[in-house]
């Protein structure tokens, strides 16, 4: 397990007698710290030591059981806490383990047994915990916004600025930007770098799931409570208590749902299909769409009303090809990446190599980037990237050129600098290809030359 220091243990008990056998038996075990006390007040008043474990007798002196155990849930929720009893009542074990008591134990002839069992199980528990939440924080650090995302670009440095603002408040969060510019990677890094980090990020493809699934994916079923629904199942609202809920795609959601979106989001609760009972929520909401939403709610596909209620805070991402040199700056991080995971060597990425990656317009944005650099990693026979490499894929580069508004004369140094690359400086072929003069051909690289292009 992860973590094999003593264990603290507070033990609450008033009976002198049961006292003294509930430290021979916590004494079996070397590893256990344990402090004892005879009332509920005086383990209230230690509780800023955070023992992992508590072992509480259900009836005290000052204090009920219930009440001790509401204290300990709010001052030390980490805490897990053991009910011993004298009392054998189902009904009130139930409701405890509902308030949070993470076993009941009768006092009886098996207590010696099922106390060390029950003690080890919250050790355990205690680990799986601490373990989590060392892993959430290695998380976290991987989404800093320098680590996760790249570039020094004049765009990408707008959007750090709105990912400052995002991190400070639960505002909704609006993420917008074409197909493959990372907006699942901006959500993480809003939500690691917020002070919900150490719960939940639930995220869901709305495009992904069947419209008449949605609702019972985001807000959960009862059991029985439509054809197939065998079990009761929480919904993703629900899953992301405390944390973030992040719905990519939310403009592909059928209109009909979004109005019972709405109502969840207006009303900070749901109701799962097949209940009448109200489920609180407590989520902090980031979307996402490659679709422009006002344009959506022009022509009627989106709710107006959820339109701004989803607006929040909005954070747009460039398309990979207005971004210059951070091309370059993914690439080589993406090279790294994967490099390592798969124990090569390869170091860079040449010259020629990165001539040849900012002359492409990129429509599949980074996604296509990543594809493109470990395609290349693959085939290379040397220690770093050549031109000869890197391949972009037909389908990308028979729209390549349409994607920027440039003048006529810059598009046609865009169209010469193409046709350089994908016949190797063959001036003759060029000129046959684009039926113009190699005079021609050779002043445009002239002009480049003096504009440094």
């Amino acid at each position: 397990m992860y973590n094999k220091e003593a264990l603290k243990i507070f033990a609450v008990e008033d009976d002198p007698t049961y006292t003294k056998f509930l430290r021979f038996v916590l004494d079996l075990n070397p590893d256990f710290e344990v402090s004892f006390f005879s009332t509920g007040k005086e383990c209230i008043a230690k509780l800023h030591e955070q023992p992992p474990v508590i072992t509480l007798d259900y009836s005290l002196p000052d204090m009920s059981g219930e009440e001790v155990l509401a204290e300990i849930k709010e001052l030390s929720p980490s805490s897990n806490v053991i009910i011993i009893s004298a009392q054998d009542k189902i009904g009130t074990a139930v409701e405890l383990l509902k308030q949070g008591a993470f076993d009941y134990i009768t006092k009886d002839e098996e207590t010696k047994d099922r106390l060390l069992n029950v003690i080890n199980n919250a050790r355990n528990n205690v680990s799986l915990v601490q373990e989590i939440n060392h892993l959430r924080e290695e998380i976290s650090g991987k989404y800093e916004f320098g680590k996760s995302i790249k570039g020094n670009s004049v765009e990408i440095k707008k959007v750090f600025s709105l990912l400052e603002k995002a991190v400070k408040t639960a505002i909704t969060v609006s993420i917008t930007g074409e197909t493959g510019t990372g907006k699942e990677l901006i959500a993480k890094a809003v939500h690691y770098n917020s002070n919900r980090k150490k719960n939940k990020l639930v995220t869901v493809n709305i495009a992904a799931i069947p419209n008449e699934l949605i609702e019972s994916e985001l807000f959960g079923h009862e059991k029985g409570a439509f054809t197939g629904a065998n079990t009761r199942r929480i919904g993703k609202f629900e899953e992301a208590k405390g944390g973030t809920i992040f719905l990519d795609e939310i403009g592909e959601m059928d209109i009909n749902l979004q109005a019972k979106l709405l109502r969840v989001l207006q009303e900070r609760e749901v109701t799962r299909i097949g209940s009448n009972d109200v489920i609180k929520t407590d989520v902090r909401l980031i979307v996402a769409t490659h679709r422009n939403l006002a344009e959506e709610v022009k022509s009627g596909n989106f709710r107006e009303d959820l339109y701004y209620r989803l607006l929040g805070l909005p954070i747009h991402l460039p398309p990979l090809r207005d971004r210059g040199s951070d091309i370059i700056t993914i690439a080589k991080h993406l090279l790294n990446q994967f490099s390592e995971d798969n124990d090569m060597s390869i170091v860079g990425i040449s010259h020629e190599a990165q001539e040849k990656l900012l002359t492409y317009g990129f429509p599949g944005n980074i996604r296509e980037l990543k594809s493109i650099i470990e395609l290349a990693a693959v085939m290379t026979d040397s220690v770093e990237l050549k031109a000869e490499d890197i391949t972009f894929n037909s389908l990308s580069q028979e729209n390549n050129f349409i994607f920027e508004e440039m003048t006529m004369q810059d598009y046609s140094y865009k169209i010469i600098r193409h046709f350089l690359n994908k016949y190797d400086g063959d001036i003759g072929k060029i000129a046959d290809k684009l039926d113009i003069g190699k005079s021609s051909i050779y002043r445009y690289l002239k002009e480049m030359e003096a504009k440094g292009i």
